[in-house]
Order: C-alpha cells, then structure tokens, then sequence
C-alpha cells in the first residue's frame, strides 16, 4: 500500500498542505512534526523538516525508518539557475547533486561524494513525468520545466556565484534541500521528486525577489502536489 512522504523546509510550503488533510495523527522526533493522515484521498505524512541539508537527509531517514513510506516528494522553493525559468515558474528534478561538495584535491570530480556509486541523484521517472502533468493542469498559467536541481547549505544571491554553479553543474535551479533529500530517498531504495517553484533569480536581485515571491511561488507547489498524490 503507498503511503506518500512529503517534506518541505519552511512552514510556508507545507502549510496549505496541511490544511488540507484529513484524519490527522501528529508525532514528533528529532524536533520535527509528523503529519500523517490522508490528501486528496491519498495516504501521506506531511513534515516541516527545517533549512538546509542534514535537517533534510534527518527527516528522510525518520519518513523511512518510522512510516514505511513508499514515495517522497520535496516541495518548496528556489533560485533560477537559466533565463527562460522566471519566477513563478516550476521546475521538476531530473536529478539531484550537491554543488559544495568539492573532493577535487583528492581527483574527485565537482559536486562527486567519494565512494558513492552515482555522480547525481536521479529522481523516479514516473514521479517527474506524473509531477509535470499536474503542473500543467493545476497552473496553466505558469511553465514548467524538467533538469536538474543543485544543493548546497548557503543562499545563492550573487552572480558571480550563481554562474559558476552554472558552469559547472548546467542545472537550472539552486536550493538548500533537494539533494539531501534526494541522497537519503536514493540510500533507503525510495522513490523520489524535488519540485520547486522560483522565487527568486540566485543573482544581486535574489535578496529583493525572494520576500515578493516566495508566498506565491509556494501555492504553485502546493497545488500541484495535492494534484499529483492521487495519480500516485
């Protein structure tokens, strides 16, 4: 039986979630609330996990060991990494990879974990293709776009940052969770998919943009998981 794992970072994209749910049992671990009941008629577990990559990796490891979940979606926010992806638009991991983890020294390639069996993460096929269908039909009014998503525990707001992460990884969005999320999901044998509305350019705008937008930015994600739970 699928029971489906849904984390954000901040209250603001689990929020409408939550309020949605029915025939909620909250528990509590490792300082974190665990929502499980069902949306949208599906079964899930909706968690507030908190900023950056160890609470994330944390919160899969519990979703797995204490839920059983069969599935995991990440859903929040994050920084366009390509001019075509503006804000508000959505973007739906192909994979996932960190782009502060820097063995280089040591011959490792950019962003490669040593001793680890895959460069980057990639999510499950049917999540990305289902997460996409919904996106079209719940927010017609936005694009959506499928590539890869980078990690890393800083907020990118300079351009001189943003286009190396961009040189170096061709993602198209930059964010504080996704890999993490995606690196736990891959270790436990769990299918996953990082969905992330822009909220902000990752560039000298990004501290301006990002209040603006993000509020926004983060309906469009809520909607679309709400959507997809049921074709899951």
């Amino acid at each position: 039986m699928k029971k489906i794992g849904i984390i954000g970072a901040m209250d603001l994209e689990v929020e409408t979630l939550k309020n949605h749910m029915k025939d909620v049992k909250i528990s509590k671990k490792a300082n974190m609330e665990f929502l499980e009941g069902t949306l949208n008629q599906s079964p899930v577990v909706i968690v507030k996990c908190g900023i950056g990559k160890v609470n994330a990796g944390i919160c899969v490891q519990i979703l797995s060991d204490l839920f059983q979940v069969t599935h995991i979606i990440n859903t929040g926010v994050a920084g366009s990494l390509q001019a075509q992806i503006n804000i508000g638009d959505i973007v739906i991991s192909d994979d996932a990879l960190y782009h502060d983890m820097d063995v280089t020294s040591l011959g490792y390639p950019l962003g490669q974990i040593p001793q680890i069996d895959t460069f980057a993460f990639r999510a499950d096929q049917s999540l990305a293709m289902l997460a996409k269908t919904s996106c079209e039909k719940v927010n017609p009014d936005i694009h959506v776009f499928t590539g890869r998503v980078v990690s890393g525990d800083q907020f990118i707001s300079s351009k001189e940052v943003k286009n190396k992460i961009i040189e170096n990884f061709h993602a198209s969005c930059t964010e504080m969770e996704g890999a993490a999320i995606a690196h736990a999901s891959y270790l436990n044998g769990i299918p996953f998919v990082i969905i992330r509305a822009i909220s902000d350019k990752a560039d000298d705008s990004a501290e301006m943009d990002y209040p603006t937008f993000e509020k926004k930015a983060a309906e469009h994600s809520a909607r679309l998981v709400e959507d997809m739970v049921a074709g899951i």
